[in-house]
């Protein structure tokens, strides 16, 4: 038996390092802008999703990561070798995630760059970030340096890297983003955004898009699914509590999403002109909310230049954080093949600057990998709740989790859970956002080559699948060389 020497050292190391898996780019970007969209009432379908989808997902990614000690390939492939491309699939998905994650690293590094040096106010917003994302030498470079860092992190190993990283960054994040909401919520006409950020419509329940974003929010926000914390569980203790570091996860992450969303709602509410207006900025999308709208609304408030430095500084913490978790998903796959972490973590990071290149350079490209990639996290879950139904609820949780359950209620309701909600969940999902491609591209919506079309996630998910079919057989045998079984 394998014998795993590189371990977090303590539980606040290990959670420190999973909140920050879970607190990424769409805790500070997406969920205020939705949370500006619906209001208040996006918070109870989104806390809702959190138990229903996310929790369940993190805890079984714990699991199977713990009882393992494997990446996404070699664990697929030890609970049973038919399963292996699955795990192909959840550990290229996030690879690619991972391609064009760096380059909004290197965004939010470009834009806390220009407010330390005391110049974001002075220049053209909209122009700035048009010609930074389209054929832009620099944003290579940002690209590049952000690999750098993340690299770096991970070339040091477990302890003296992520666990090191994390026990600073993440702890200083939630500091950074307190410091931001207790600014804005003492802005003259702060009053108004903490209303709408916290007012219920009951009548809004009724918008299936509600329900449908908050579940796409939870879902994308916390990491289920992705590999991720089944690859930091790999590293835990033996006698770590799975069930309850899970919680503490998801916990962490919506706690992020919220300091975030008061940070920035109740500052977008105080200095726009109008309610129209608050809600147009709001409604700008990710990118435009985060690197045109704020910086702007900053400018008006006083002390602006610090507190705008506080933003993209926790935007970067946040963007780096989660990027070295896949970083470390993908260098541990190389490394169950038999690579020494300095050689997996160095080609990794090689193939993240070069096949991240296009999306710096080409903004439609980004989107297009964001489109397909993101959808792709959805069937990433899904693999995972097979996992668990083949095994069986009640014997994946005893021998995954050593939970017993000694009241069937509470096993009807996990096997309703994972046999039957979670299932629908991701069928309602992956429908929605086809249904949205359709729409947005009535025409062409089975064109491989547009930007949002079902075509083009069709083909390259019908690659990658295809692939791992084809490397199945292979898999079992150049894992089983490295004898780490």
């Amino acid at each position: 038996m394998y014998k795993q020497k590189d371990l977090f050292t303590s539980r606040f190391g290990l959670l420190a390092a999973t909140i920050g898996m879970a607190v990424g780019a769409g805790n500070i970007w997406r969920f205020p802008r939705l949370a500006g969209q619906y209001g208040g009432t996006f918070l109870i379908p989104w806390f809702l999703f959190l138990f229903l989808w996310s929790i369940p997902l993190l805890i079984v990614e714990f699991g199977i990561g713990q009882k393992t000690k494997k990446g996404t390939i070699g664990a697929f492939s030890l609970i049973n070798q038919r399963f292996t491309w699955m795990g192909w699939f959840v550990g290229l998905c996030t690879t690619a995630i991972l391609f064009y994650y760096s380059v909004v690293c290197g965004w939010s590094l470009k834009y806390l760059v220009l407010s330390l040096r005391g110049n974001i106010f002075t220049i053209d917003h909209q122009q700035t970030w048009q010609s930074f994302t389209h054929l832009n030498v620099e944003a290579v470079a940002y690209h590049f340096v952000a690999i750098a860092i993340g690299t770096f992190i991970i070339y040091r190993g477990v302890v003296k890297g992520v666990e090191r990283f994390s026990k600073i960054i993440v702890p200083s994040l939630f500091v950074l983003l307190i410091l931001a909401a207790f600014r804005a919520l003492t802005l003259p006409g702060a009053q108004s955004g903490i209303d709408y950020f916290f007012r219920i419509e009951p009548a809004a329940f009724l918008n299936h898009r509600l329900w449908l974003d908050a579940l796409s929010q939870s879902a994308w926000s916390t990491g289920a699914g992705w590999g991720l914390l089944l690859t930091y569980a790999i590293y835990a203790q033996n006698n770590d509590k799975i069930v309850s570091n899970s919680f503490l996860t998801g916990i962490g992450n919506n706690l992020a999403s919220v300091l975030a969303g008061l940070a920035i709602i109740p500052t977008v509410f105080t200095f726009s002109a109008s309610m129209e207006q608050a809600h147009q900025i709001l409604g700008a999308g990710n990118q435009g909310l985060a690197f045109i709208s704020l910086p702007q609304l900053f400018a008006q408030m006083p002390a602006g230049a610090f507190f705008v430095s506080i933003f993209f500084l926790s935007l970067f913490f946040a963007a780096l954080s989660s990027l070295i978790s896949m970083i470390e998903l993908a260098t541990r796959n190389l490394i169950d093949f038999g690579l020494t972490r300095k050689k997996a973590v160095l080609l990794v990071g090689l193939a993240t600057f070069v096949f991240g290149a296009p999306s710096a350079l080409f903004l439609d490209f980004f989107n297009n990998q964001d489109w397909v990639w993101g959808l792709g996290l959805l069937v990433s879950g899904l693999f995972f709740i097979i996992v668990v139904n083949k095994i069986g609820v009640k014997d994946f949780f005893a021998e995954f989790l050593n939970l017993q359950f000694k009241y069937k209620f509470n096993r009807k309701l996990l096997k309703i859970l994972f046999k039957f909600l979670m299932p629908v969940q991701f069928l309602i999902m992956l429908a929605w956002w086809f249904w949205q491609s359709v729409q947005w591209n009535p025409e062409t919506w089975w064109n491989p080559f547009r930007t949002y079309s079902i075509g083009t996630t069709v083909l390259q998910w019908g690659l990658i699948i295809g692939l791992g079919f084809l490397l199945q057989k292979h898999f079992g045998r150049w894992l089983e060389k490295t004898k780490k079984f």
